[in-house]
């Protein structure tokens, strides 16, 4: 089984990598949470997901643990392959998806392209006890309970900013009451 890769990054596209480990150029899929946080670095460690199918040996990367953690979760659900829990790991952090698991919010799972209103309810039934070990990390849900940020993000991100670095522009400016338009302008003036 391979976990993890460490080697000199040969090429990143938006969905895969090619890793240089002793020679060898290993192909990764990646979701573009985890090609937002890799870095143009020479050297980089992906931590992976071996897949074998009956047409295809597969090798899924990830950026941390968590969110391999969080793939292994979504792929144990039947209906989902490793291709869809890959574009929902696209579309929402680890920590949101866990966050819309616990909240029984099927109107965002759903809200993931290829996801219909029965798989959404089928994640929440299947994975809703498996992911109250994500909740208590911080890390993982940085601002899943607090409305006026999640709007002051998706602001953010329409209007062209980076997923990763509106998140932390907000975490930085929010202390706790402000209204939407009042973090983003606070966050606007660090971006």
């Amino acid at each position: 089984m391979i976990t993890q890769l460490s080697g000199r990054l040969i090429e990143k596209n938006p969905t895969s990598l090619v890793i240089d480990c002793g020679g060898v150029g290993y192909e990764v899929k990646i979701s573009l949470n985890t090609y937002g946080r890799i870095g143009s670095e020479e050297n980089v460690r992906i931590y992976t997901q071996f897949i074998v199918r009956e047409d295809a040996q597969l090798l899924y990367g990830f950026a941390d643990p968590q969110e391999r953690e969080m793939f292994n979760l979504l792929i144990s659900v039947s209906g989902i392959g490793p291709n869809t829990a890959m574009i929902m790991l696209s579309s929402l952090q680890p920590g949101e998806i866990a966050h819309a698991i616990i909240g029984e919010d099927v109107r965002t799972i759903q809200s993931i392209k290829g996801i219909g209103a029965k798989t959404a309810q089928r994640v929440i039934v299947d994975l809703k006890d498996k992911m109250l070990k994500f909740e208590g990390s911080a890390e993982i849900l940085p601002f899943v309970d607090n409305t006026e940020r999640k709007d002051a993000l998706t602001a953010l991100i329409s209007l062209g900013f980076d997923k990763k670095n509106a998140e932390k522009a907000i975490e930085k400016v929010a202390s706790g009451g402000e209204s939407v338009e009042e973090l983003i302008k606070a966050a606007l003036k660090i971006l």
